[in-house]
């Protein structure tokens, strides 16, 4: 899956890495360069931060599907039960 930006996305980033190199390197970085700088991180890192989330997602929702077994179990057979729990009026139990 290729991972897309839009144009408005990648300009704010291209901005931010002419801005980064700017404020901490020695040198400055252009926006041809900074805009291959991101395709590489894009296509590099990309895969691996979205497969992070996505894990993430994965373990969130199962922990989020086993709780709704506890939110919703309703006990079953429970018509009987109430009246087995005491006699009912008038009645003593045998």
């Amino acid at each position: 899956m290729t991972i897309e930006l839009n144009k408005e996305v990648r300009q704010k980033l291209i901005s931010s890495i002419e801005r980064y190199f700017e404020e901490n390197m020695d040198s400055k970085i252009g926006n041809i360069g900074a805009g291959a700088l991101l395709g590489f991180f894009v296509e590099e890192l990309g895969p691996v931060v979205y497969n992070r989330a996505v894990a993430d997602v994965q373990e969130r929702l199962q922990a989020r599907v086993m709780e709704v077994d506890l939110e919703l179990y309703e006990e079953e057979f429970e018509y009987w039960r109430k009246y087995d729990a005491k006699p009912p009026a008038g009645r003593k139990r045998t």
